[in-house]
């Protein structure tokens, strides 16, 4: 599966590395002050007068970053990440690399979302830009950037320096937010909503869509299920096709991407931090939960359900109401739930087929061939 670096070069109105972000950055804090905001226990030998910058994934930290362990699967990004610190139990503070700070708490998730909360302080609740009352006499914000040939129809709303390419049309109703960029030749349909994204060249979003909210993120306890701050993107690239009433969230850390060419059903829920491949083909009702990855060429029939931090490989294909619970390979037909190979979920049907049908099955103490 192609880096989510490299997909993100496909899209060619923006370059995304001058893209100045959808949330503003507090701090550095020290990590004395990150440690108290969190109520976490610092390991010894810490600095606590190290400068923390930013919040990351374990395997996107860099030197600066907090970032946090939760989950035992990820402990190979745990022994690998470059992060400064880093949130976790203490039954994995000898687990983490010599140089990362180790904030120990019994939560680590949940003190993650203080951290993001500390450290982006505007994306607990959905982005306002800041706005005059002169900015209301249109629908289109004096700041947004329209390049010749593109349409808004009557009614669309087009927010605070958001950029839309030739043409483009954006239909009644529909509302553009702050900051996104939209490229060429693309459609977005009636009453679609936009926020928190990027969208490549010649993509169609049909009506009712609603891309970039913040994910199903909470952290829960006894005391209250604390969310956690979504500050990723979504990425939407070239020649994607999105059905109407589809739902795609915005990523928490890293981004929630739709690759090349991948066409989406209406009536799809896609959570945070997905990244599904190059087209890809996902039909109605489906639910994909968070940082599940899919590899190119992906089919995904009707109603099919996908655990969340699950790969499935390119050229998979899963059968229509199945549920998948773990990995599956390149190239299998799955089907089920939960989804097994094809064979083999075909056999199981067989047999309890047989078994129901046999006339001396005993289905109650009666003994009767009737329930």
């Amino acid at each position: 599966m192609p880096s989510h670096r490299g997909r993100e070069s496909r899209l060619n109105l923006v370059n995304l590395m001058e893209h100045p972000g959808f949330f503003e950055r507090a701090g550095p804090f020290t990590v004395r002050v990150v440690a108290e905001a969190v109520e976490a226990k610092l390991a010894d030998g810490a600095d606590l007068n190290f400068q923390i910058g930013n919040v990351q994934p374990l395997d996107g930290a860099a030197q600066g970053d907090l970032s946090f362990f939760d989950n035992p699967k990820y402990l190979p990004l745990l022994s690998a990440t470059k992060a400064s610190a880093c949130l976790l139990t203490p039954k994995f503070v000898e687990q983490a690399p010599s140089g990362t700070a180790c904030l120990v708490t019994p939560e680590p998730y949940r003190a993650f979302a203080k951290a993001i909360a500390l450290f982006y302080p505007e994306a607990v609740k959905p982005k306002v830009a800041p706005s005059k009352a002169s900015d209301h006499s249109s629908l289109i914000h004096p700041s947004a950037s329209l390049e010749p040939g593109a349409i808004a129809e009557p009614g669309a709303v087009i927010g605070p320096e958001a950029r839309i390419g030739k043409g483009t049309t954006i239909a009644a109703g529909s509302v553009i937010g702050y900051r996104v960029h939209i490229g060429r030749d693309c459609y977005i349909g009636p009453n679609a909503t936009i926020t928190h994204a990027l969208v490549g060249n010649n993509v169609t979003i049909h009506a009712g869509v609603a891309v970039g909210q913040d994910g199903f993120g909470f952290a829960m306890g006894r005391a209250g299920h604390l969310k956690l701050p979504q500050i990723g993107r979504v990425i939407i690239q070239d020649s994607v096709e999105i059905g109407a009433n589809t739902t795609i969230d915005r990523g928490a850390l890293s981004d929630t991407i739709i690759g090349e060419g991948t066409k989406i059903d209406n009536l799809v829920q896609i959570g945070h931090n997905v990244v599904i491949g190059r087209h890809c083909v996902i039909v109605a009702q489906t639910g994909i939960s968070g940082s599940t990855e899919l590899g190119d060429f992906v089919a995904l029939g009707g109603q099919v359900g996908v655990v969340g931090h699950v790969k499935i490989g390119a050229g998979a294909q899963i059968a229509a109401s199945s549920n998948v619970r773990a990995d599956v390979p390149p190239g299998a037909r799955w089907g089920g739930t939960p989804a097994k190979p094809v064979r083999l979920w075909f056999r199981e049907l067989t047999l309890l087929q047989k078994l129901a049908e046999r006339k001396d099955l005993k289905l109650d103490q009666g003994g009767g061939d009737e329930p």
